[in-house]
């Protein structure tokens, strides 16, 4: 219990809802404790206790939202009453409904030529039990729960970096050059020397939705999608949109000015980001043909979100994820370790791993992620930190190698970002940083924090 309390004294109070991201759900607060550069060896022995802190997070937002949400046998939050079937036969749904299962709702996945059936669970069923009762009922069908994913990055983290930046100022070398120095290629150079300019085009967000209003949206299209009464701004997603396609004086996004196509699957809702809602976001992001799309949610295996997942990618989309923040000992967490995914770890200006960081060979780029400023809600911005910040930033670089879905050009953008990639860690690819660090001069400077957005 020490050492839990430890590493509970280690995540920042503003973390606790941030990285749950449903909106209008407020969680206890933490102690303001701020993240260190470093961990003791100890800490870092117990790092895996890193996703016992997701555990009691999702515990308590479950137990203030009993109603509509409980746990499924891992611990991990689902929406109560309700299952999903990924395009059943009508055999299986007869026989769901001979067994006191009615349709909710059904969601008619045109980019995918599928559809979700969304079955209500008899009254005095438990959830757990109805599931059992459905896979008995028809074994071919593919029936799971509708889980919630939660956001994997926090908001006004505490400024870790401040101190770097300082050193790089009395050193006389800014803290851009210094970042080039450290070997990256700005995407503008790598373009120049492959004789191509490149083209802004479309990029995709699952995410809440985005502030537009905020200045570094300004001549930037964006259209939204997901919620009946409109879009909910949120901070997340307003900070991972302007990692994406932003613009000002101060700040740039990774392939700024290109056209954001931002499906917002929170609406404010205690339900929010229910795989169902996300399934539909895919669905939209793929009528659209909208060639990138990233996805800095994570989550548990879900049947459902797993067969979208592959045919969206199986149609030349190139999905991008954040591998989560639960620590190196953390059992993979998904979108991002599904096959075909591209999954993103974070680093931080000395380019060292963040120590909360996912591990695994879902890792295929690292980018940064932490000691930086993002766009946030009421045209400011924060600090943040974490796996949800660094995948726009390669969805960014990717977004800008490839103009339409297409499975043998989304390869070939994958495999010309992983030769500009700077190889860290271990020789060659390895579990901690994949492929090796892209966009490492795109990191907004943190001191953008303490200014007003102009």
């Amino acid at each position: 219990m020490v050492r839990l309390a430890f590493i509970l004294l280690m995540i920042a109070a503003p973390a606790v809802e941030a990285q749950i991201a449903l909106p209008n759900v407020r969680l206890p607060a933490l102690p303001q404790v701020p993240l260190t550069q470093s961990v003791s060896t100890d800490a870092q022995t117990d790092l895996r206790m890193l996703r016992d802190v997701r555990r009691l997070q999702v515990r308590d937002l479950i137990r203030h939202n009993r109603t509509v949400l409980q746990a499924d046998r891992n611990g991990a939050a689902i929406v109560r009453g309700e299952i999903l079937a990924v395009s059943p036969e009508q055999t299986a749904i007869d026989a769901a409904q001979a067994a006191g299962f009615t349709v909710l709702r059904t969601r008619v996945l045109d980019g995918l030529d599928a559809q979700i059936v969304v079955l209500g669970v008899p009254p005095g069923m438990d959830t757990l039990r109805a599931l059992e009762k459905l896979r008995a009922l028809a074994p071919s069908a593919s029936f799971d729960y509708n889980h919630i994913y939660t956001s994997s990055g926090t908001t006004n983290a505490p400024p870790a970096g401040a101190a770097a930046l300082g050193a790089n100022q009395q050193t006389g070398v800014p803290a851009r050059a210094a970042r080039e120095q450290a070997g990256a290629v700005p995407p503008a150079a790598a373009n120049q020397q492959a004789g191509t300019v490149p083209i802004p085009g479309k990029i995709g967000l699952i995410d809440s939705g985005v502030d537009v209003a905020h200045p570094v949206f300004e001549g930037v299209s964006v259209r939204q999608h997901g919620c009946p009464a409109g879009p909910v701004p949120e901070a997340h997603g307003t900070a991972v949109a302007s990692l994406m396609i932003g613009r000002s004086a101060d700040f740039r996004g990774a392939d700024p000015g290109a056209e954001l196509y931002a499906a917002d699957v929170y609406c404010g809702l205690p339900t929010g980001g229910a795989a169902d809602a996300v399934a539909d976001a895919f669905s939209w992001l793929a009528h659209e043909h909208v060639p990138v799309i990233n996805v800095s949610l994570v989550g548990p295996p879900n049947s459902t979100l797993e067969a979208v997942v592959r045919l969206v990618v199986a149609r030349g989309h190139l999905v991008v994820a954040a591998v989560g923040n639960d620590g190196p000992a953390a059992p993979p967490l998904y979108p991002a370790s599904y096959p075909g995914v591209v999954g993103v770890t974070a680093v931080d200006t000395h380019r060292r791993v963040l120590f909360e960081a996912g591990r695994g060979p879902q890792v295929r780029f690292a980018a940064p992620g932490a000691d930086m400023a993002a766009a946030k809600s009421v045209q400011t911005f924060a600090l943040v930190r974490g796996t949800s910040f660094a995948a726009p930033i390669v969805a960014g670089l990717l977004a800008a190698r490839l103009q339409d879905p297409d499975p043998t050009a989304a390869q070939r953008a994958v495999d010309d970002l992983a030769q500009r990639a700077v190889d860290l860690g271990a020789a060659g690819p390895d579990p901690v940083y994949g492929l090796g660090l892209v966009g490492g001069d795109l990191a907004p400077e943190p001191r953008l924090a303490a200014a007003h957005a102009r």
